[in-house]
């Protein structure tokens, strides 16, 4: 009888509170080192003036020093999230990037390389594949030719072409995998997305990822709260959805409205947003819909600060009559 793989905290999980330790580097440079094609091996963790806004900005991104196997100096940003404003979203972050860590009074040719790996568990932009690389690129006009690096600029910044000084993307679709690993980058992604390990994986970094993320050995406490943090995502990926989807449901423009400000309340009642900047955003969106009913519950709920808001705004919109979204963060799959 085949052995059903043990069951494994999810990766960004393991981002939040296991990976950021040093004796864990290896599970990190494992994946790193599958995607990027190369050797890579972590220096240190970077604290970005970017990410320290609001606590969750923070957990859901991670900046890494690293050397690849030619000895280079990259940063990487690894980062999670569901936001539909994703492509503004990581073209700050790395800019973000490329200034904090160029030392005052550098030289431009100083600059370090900056790639920006995403991992998506939502539906960004319109496409079939599973992980897009992009890069920057100048293309003639006429002659359709790529521009490439002078001879003394390749002495200069050691590169051929201008696309490996630009900062690079990955986006890593999860949910558009079929589950079928055909390499061992696709054995990684699989774990991405369902949270085990096959037998006879073979992925660098898996193997370690095996044994230290196994959710049994986790204590009694980190159990706890990596259920809560699970049970918060289906929440979260549910808001989202009702932003964008509830008025197409409803066949109203309200609809979409009333989920945006929930959407706004949610992330107040987490801490993401200051009170001011939630009541700023909700002002904007009342101004279309000032009569709309939903408003006085919405604005009731900003007064709240205990950490329980979040549960009583969900049970509030499970049992307001309106349609309800439970499209999931994640494939439906049994739950631990």
């Amino acid at each position: 009888m085949m052995t059903k793989p043990r069951k494994l905290v999810s990766f960004d999980w393991a981002i939040k509170r296991l990976l950021r330790s040093k004796a864990n580097f290896d599970i990190l440079e494992g994946f790193l080192s599958e995607l990027l094609k190369d050797d890579i091996k972590i220096l240190s963790i970077l604290e970005s003036e970017s990410n320290r806004d609001f606590a969750r900005q923070k957990t859901n991104r991670l900046d890494l020093k690293v050397t690849n196997g030619k000895n280079e100096i990259i940063i990487i940003e690894i980062q999670y999230e569901h936001e539909y404003d994703y492509f503004q979203r990581i073209l700050f972050s790395s800019s973000m990037a490329v200034t904090e860590h160029l030392t005052e009074g550098s030289a431009y040719s100083e600059v370090v390389k900056v790639i920006s790996i995403n991992i998506l568990y939502f539906d960004l932009g319109h496409g079939e594949d599973y992980i897009y690389r992009g890069q920057t690129v100048f293309t003639g006009l006429h002659r359709h030719d790529e521009l490439m690096l002078s001879s003394e600029q390749r002495l200069l910044y050691r590169q051929t072409s201008p696309r490996e000084i630009f900062p690079e993307y990955y986006l890593i679709k999860v949910n558009n995998f079929d589950n079928v690993a055909r390499n061992t980058l696709d054995e990684w992604i699989y774990f991405l997305k369902n949270e085990e390990i096959k037998p006879g994986f073979k992925a660098r970094g898996l193997q370690q990822a095996k044994t230290r993320l196994d959710i049994m050995k986790l204590s009694e406490a980190e159990r706890i709260a990596y259920s809560r943090y699970s049970d918060d995502l289906h929440y979260q990926a549910s808001m989202v959805e009702s932003s964008y989807g509830l008025g197409k449901l409803e066949g109203r423009e309200e609809g979409k409205v009333e989920g945006k400000a929930r959407l706004i309340l949610q992330m107040f009642c987490e801490g993401d947003i200051s009170l001011e900047k939630a009541e700023a955003k909700l002002a904007t969106l009342q101004s279309d819909h000032p009569d709309a009913n939903f408003w006085p519950e919405i604005f009731a709920g900003l007064r709240k600060s205990s950490s329980g808001c979040v549960k009583e705004e969900t049970a509030r919109y499970k049992t307001s009559g309106k349609p309800r979204i439970t499209k999931a963060r994640r494939p439906a799959k049994t739950k631990i």
